[in-house]
This record gives C-alpha cells, sequence and structure tokens, in this order.
C-alpha cells in the first residue's frame, strides 16, 4: 500500500476512531474546561491501549504473579506472560470495574497500581492522579470508564496495529491542541512532511543494506509523539520486512514523552530508548551514535534557560557537542543541528528541519556563519529543500529539510544541492491551522527525483486536477558559498581650526558633560579618563586661547609642534614632557573631518583610519581577494588599503539568489496606456453613475 493510500483509509477510519474517543468529552463537560479535556482523554486513551493489548494474556500474567509473588527478581517472569515489555498484575478489567460502580474510585486506583513500573512513569508524566481526584469530586469516573468499555472504543491490537495507533494519538493530540488554543504543531509534524524527510533519507543513503539486510537505529531528539521515529521505522520495513530498526527519542513535553513511551511500549520496543528531557542541556545519549537523525527542533525558541550548560559544552571544542559555535541566544535550532551532527555514524545521515534564518543569519565569524563553516568545510551537507509555505500547522512561513550526510557518495564531494519546492505542493480542501497544502505521494516523488538525480534541472509534473507541480534543483561548488569578509580603510584626512564656539564650550562643559565623555574613551579617545576634569578643561580652553581663536593648520606637524609649545609655556614645562594624552585630547577636539584635508600618519609613518569610512566587502573563497580589490574599490577610492588582520571567513546558503528568475519590467508607453484605459474607464463609470453634466 502507497503512503497516500495509507493516509486515505487512515484518513477515514482513525479519524472516526479518534472522533468516538473525543466525544467522551460529552461526559467531562461541567467540570472541565474544554481546553482540560485532552488532559483526561489522551491519558485515558494510553491507559485502555494497554488494557486491551494485554487483555488475551491477563489470566496468564495473574498466575504467573501467584508463582513469583515472593521473588525479589519477577520482572523478566511477568513480561514474557504477558507478551510485552509491561504488564498490570490487578485482578481488574474495564468490564469488572464497570460491574462494580459503587467501588469504581478505589477499584481504578487499584487497576493502575498493578501496572509496571514504565507505564507508572508514562501516567506520573502526564500528571494523571491529580485529574482522577477531579473526576472523583465531580463524580464523574464511572462514566468515563462506561463509555471507554463501548465495542467501538476496543483498542486491541488486532483492531488497530502500532502504526494506526499512532495516527490516532497525532489526531487526539491535534484536537487537544486546538482546544487549548495552542498549535498543532507544538506538538507533532504532519505526516506528508515525514514521508518525505524519510524518503529523503532512504534515498540518498548508499549504506542502507548491510550484508544480508537493513539494520539500523534512528534517534530523534526532539521527539513529540515519536512519529517521525513510527515513520522512519515503517519506510525501512517496507524496504525489507525483517529489517531490524531500533529507535531512540528524547522529548522536553512530559504530556507528549508519555505518549511516546506508550507507543513504544506497544510496538514491543525497548521503551528506556525513550527519554525525558532537554536535549540541549541534559542530553540523554552521550556516546551514542546512530545511523539516522530526523528531527523538527523548534525555532524561534530561545536558550537562555539552558545558557549554563550549553557554553560551557562549548568551551569543549570537538570533546563537547556545540564546539562549531554558538548561534544567537534568541534561537537555539542551529544547536540541535550540531547536536543531531554529533550522534551520527560515520556513515550517517540526518534530516532535519529549520527555518530560513539558518541559511544567512550571523555575518562572518559569528556563531551561525561557525557552524554552517564546520558543517560545510566538513562536506557534510549534501542538499536543502525549501518546502512549500502553509505546509505546517503552527507556522505558514518558509521552512527547510536540511539533508546531512558524513559519507557522500563520490559524486556528490564538494558539492550542495539545492531544492526549490515551495511550487510543489496540492492544495487542500479545508486548512488546519495554518496547513492549507499537502506534498502528496505525486509532489514527494518528484522531490525525491530531484535529489537523487543531483543534477541542475527543473522538473514538472501537471496532475489531473490542473494543478502543476515544479520542483527545480541547482547543484553548486561547495566553495561557492563561502567568502571573505574583508575590512577596507580609508586614511583619516583632516585640519585643525580654533573656533571660538569650540573654545567657549570648553569653558562652560559641565561635569555631566565630563561624565559622559569618561564613558566614551576607547577606541578614538585613546585619554586616560582621570585626566578629565573640569580644571583640565578650562585649561585646554586657555591653550587653544594662546594658539589664536579662529587660525586654522592645514600642515599637521606644524600644529602638533605649536600646540605642545603652547602647553609647555603654559604650564612652564621642559620641551617633549607634556603628556601624550593631554596633547592627544586637544588636537581631537579642535579636528575637522574632511576630503581635501592632509592623511594624518602615526609617528612611525603608518596611516591613521578614519573609523567612519571603514567598509567591508564580501570577496567569494574561490576569488583572490587582491584581484578583487584591485577590481573592485581602488578604481573609486584609490587610497584605501585592507586591513587584512580583520579579515574573516564566513559562509550562507544563497537560496533567494540561487533561484530569482529576472521579470523584464514592463515598458513604460505601455504602463501608461493601461492607466490612461483604467481612468477612462473610471470616468465613464462616473458618468454613467451621475449622467449627463451632473444631472
Amino acid at each position: 500500500m502507497t503512503a497516500n493510500e495509507q493516509l486515505a483509509s487512515v484518513g477515514k477510519n482513525i479519524q472516526e476512531k479518534a472522533t468516538l474517543i473525543w466525544n467522551v468529552a460529552n461526559t467531562l463537560f461541567g467540570a472541565f474546561k474544554p481546553h482540560e479535556y485532552g488532559l483526561v482523554i489522551l491519558p485515558m486513551v494510553v491507559i485502555k491501549r494497554f488494557h486491551d493489548c494485554l487483555l488475551p494474556t491477563h489470566q496468564a500474567v495473574l498466575d504467573t504473579y501467584k508463582k513469583v509473588e515472593h521473588l525479589a527478581v519477577k520482572e523478566g517472569f511477568l513480561r514474557t506472560a504477558a507478551g510485552y515489555q509491561f504488564y498490570n498484575t490487578s485482578p481488574f478489567t474495564f468490564e469488572t470495574l464497570r460491574a462494580d460502580p459503587e467501588n469504581i474510585n478505589d477499584n481504578f486506583r487499584a487497576y493502575l497500581n498493578g501496572f509496571s513500573d514504565n507505564v507508572q512513569d508514562i501516567l506520573s508524566r502526564m500528571n494523571f492522579s491529580a485529574k482522577i481526584d477531579r473526576m472523583e469530586e465531580a463524580g464523574l469516573l464511572y462514566q468515563v470508564i462506561v463509555d471507554f468499555c463501548s465495542d467501538k472504543a476496543d483498542m486491541g491490537p488486532e483492531k488497530i496495529s502500532a502504526v494506526d495507533m499512532g495516527y490516532i494519538f497525532e489526531n487526539l493530540v491535534q484536537r487537544f491542541s486546538e482546544s487549548y488554543n495552542e498549535e498543532a504543531g507544538a506538538h507533532f509534524t504532519s505526516r506528508d512532511i515525514i514521508y518525505l524527510m524519510c524518503d529523503l533519507l532512504v534515498t540518498g543513503d548508499q549504506n542502507a543494506f548491510n550484508g544480508d539486510g537493513i539494520t539500523k537505529t534512528v534517534y530523534d531528539m526532539t521527539m513529540g509523539t515519536s512519529q517521525m521515529l513510527t515513520c522512519m521505522e515503517e519506510r525501512l520495513k517496507q524496504l525489507d520486512a525483517d529489517a531490524d530498526v531500533t529507535c531512540f527519542g528524547q522529548e522536553l513535553n512530559p504530556f507528549t514523552f508519555g505518549i511516546a513511551k506508550a507507543d513504544m511500549l506497544i510496538r514491543g520496543g525497548d521503551p528506556d530508548n525513550m527519554q525525558f528531557g532537554d536535549t540541549l542541556d541534559d542530553d540523554k545519549f552521550d556516546g551514542y551514535q546512530f545511523d539516522y537523525c530526523i528531527s523538527n527542533p523548534p525555532f524561534g525558541i530561545d536558550w537562555k534557560r539552558e545558557a549554563a550548560a550549553v557554553e560551557a559544552e562549548h568551551k569543549k571544542g570537538s570533546a563537547g557537542r556545540f564546539g562549531p559555535g554558538l548561534p544567537s541566544k534568541s534561537d537555539g535550532q542551529m544547536l540541535f543541528l550540531l547536536n543531531g551532527l554529533s550522534k551520527l555514524k560515520p556513515e550517517g545521515r540526518m534530516a532535519i528541519i529549520q527555518n530560513g534564518s539558518s541559511l544567512f543569519t550571523g555575518d562572518a565569524g559569528s556563531g551561525q556563519s561557525e557552524i554552517r563553516r564546520y558543517l560545510i568545510e566538513s562536506d557534510w551537507l549534501d542538499a536543502i529543500v525549501q518546502l512549500p509555505n502553509d505546509s505546517f500547522y503552527n507556522t505558514g512561513i518558509a521552512t527547510y529539510i536540511w539533508i546531512i550526510t558524513k559519507d557522500k557518495p563520490s559524486e556528490h564531494i564538494g558539492k550542495v544541492q539545492l531544492i526549490d519546492a515551495s511550487k510543489c505542493y496540492e492544495s487542500r480542501r479545508k486548512s488546519i491551522g495554518n496547513k492549507r497544502v499537502d506534498i502528496t505521494e505525486a509532489c514527494r516523488e518528484l522531490i525525491v527525483r530531484a535529489y537523487g538525480e543531483y543534477r541542475d534541472q527543473t522538473y514538472e509534473r501537471e496532475l489531473e486536477s490542473g494543478e502543476k507541480l515544479v520542483c527545480k534543483s541547482r547543484v553548486l561548488d561547495s566553495v561557492a558559498l563561502g567568502y571573505n569578509k574583508i575590512v577596507i580603510e580609508s586614511p583619516m584626512k583632516l585640519y585643525y581650526e580654533i573656533s571660538k564656539e569650540r573654545v567657549d564650550f570648553l569653558r562652560n562643559c559641565g561635569e555631566e558633560f565630563i561624565e559622559k565623555l569618561k564613558e566614551s574613551v576607547g577606541e578614538d579617545i585613546k585619554i586616560l579618563p582621570a585626566i578629565l576634569t573640569t580644571q583640565f578643561m578650562h585649561m585646554t580652553a586657555d591653550i587653544c586661547t594662546d594658539l589664536g581663536i579662529g587660525k586654522r593648520y592645514d600642515d599637521i606637524e606644524q600644529f602638533e609642534d605649536e600646540l605642545e609649545d603652547a602647553w609647555r609655556k603654559r604650564c612652564g614645562m621642559e620641551k617633549g614632557t607634556a603628556h601624550p594624552d593631554v596633547l592627544n585630547f586637544t588636537a581631537l577636539f579642535l579636528a575637522i573631518r574632511c576630503n581635501e584635508g592632509k592623511k594624518l600618519r602615526e609617528k612611525n609613518g603608518k596611516l591613521v583610519a578614519d573609523p567612519s569610512k571603514r567598509d567591508t566587502e564580501n570577496v567569494p573563497l574561490d576569488e583572490d581577494i587582491d584581484a578583487y580589490f584591485t577590481r573592485e574599490v581602488l578604481p573609486y577610492n584609490p587610497d584605501a588599503w585592507i586591513d587584512k588582520s580583520k579579515t574573516k571567513v564566513g559562509y550562507e546558503i544563497p537560496f533567494t539568489r540561487t533561484f530569482y528568475e529576472y521579470k523584464e519590467i514592463e515598458p513604460a508607453d505601455q504602463i501608461a496606456q493601461r492607466i490612461e484605459e483604467h481612468e477612462h474607464a473610471l470616468m465613464q463609470r462616473l458618468h454613467d453613475l451621475f449622467g449627463k453634466d451632473g444631472e
């Protein structure tokens, strides 16, 4: 069955099941607010799923428990009897609970206490005990149990597969998010995007089959309800029914973590592979490496809370996850990219969603640029796919799938493919939140084909509906993504003029100005703050008066000599003993920058740069800096030079520029003609409305 056929069948049957379950909310009306319904319904779905899975072996577990109850270690016996990694030793079932309404409160708690520790952990994460208390107080618990005893609420494995159960969880989480006025995408990524990510990972994997079959590990660092892991396992088993796929995930939200762990238990996996915690500052898989990483981390979320741990790990350099660089504290998505990269095996592959800021935000030398540099210079960035806008439930902005591989095929080495799939979608008949388009199977086939062929090409396909799919591919040399940011300096040209206005200002300036001046002491004002006093300002005014109000110096050396002489005579000092900071301040205060003045030089003859004329240029990495400077700068600024000590290497992904298509502007005479026609039509309508001569 194709992914589209799966989606179609699930779309009807599973939605019906989810709707039935959600209708339990009618029982909760009044005692719970609408945005709280999911806090009851989702844990109850987890419990009922566990119950229905365990029901066929329930008696066998009870019999085994009687035999091993006295043993210190009995977990293995009970799991074997249950046929799952979890069990329940309580004698109650939902039917026996329903049969005793008088004791429903005590009996239901006894039933929950019979679950194995891994299930207890899930219910604890969901804080379900508090919800039971509220149902007890409102007298609703019995009716909720009855609602879940319905034949239509049967969630046994013979009725609902593990994959379909994942769909039900997904549907319920979406409904819960909507009722909570919270975007559904905060919890999960829609299946059409996940399937595309899975297909891109598998299609480009030259190591997919090891030996006789597939043996893979898959990791999701922000797993939500773990549907990405489920889909990846599903895809690999479509290639090889006997594929050995082991999934690992970490999640910060306790509620969705509970669902993910429950899903893992139901599918027969190891629940210890599902870990709770913040991936950035509490990595639960330190030292692990995986074949695949697939993830949709949050973007636009700050990492201030995790800053101490993240910065400490950054200082470890290559021994830590974040050695290459740290992004802006306002957006931590590139930290997740680095984390995923650190978890890949030498032949590992990652598909991770990022928004547009990861492509270009951050100047040369910044954390974001350094992360891109590390990724590209290591030749691990294989491709980036731009998704259509409005693909996600919680955002309509442009988003991208980054495909990263540590073992590129030979024909991909030294290259990066950019795929513009922004026009490769089918419109939804009904939007869900911000999601207005789907990446259908036809869309996926076109995108995956573009990735597989890895060449410059535009792919098109017209659908029966009349919609046209367009997917554009461009392959760039990796070096084309980098640049040298050079700093261009121009000489400071100035003359000195002793104006009456400036001298008067020195005589009248107060303490407030002096304090502000002390704060600004830095690169341009190279003087000791202690010198700056009211007395010093008045003395400087006297010196300027001695030189002569209105006098102008175009000869810098003459000015410096006369200035020093004036200070020496006024203060009774010998020549050459005036404090350089004193002379510097006076010169700085009287200097007037201009384009025609004399170039200012230091004592060693080196030209002094004018900070106000400082400029930068980005020179492509594959171009000689000096040749670029000679061609692009010197013809317009013959006095300029490059401060090579400040040159930095930067990287950005020029997605928009790569796919930009110039559209010729309409000729002016045609525009004028259209305006004239529009005016004529408007006047005609006015004439028709008001009649001739305004009658």
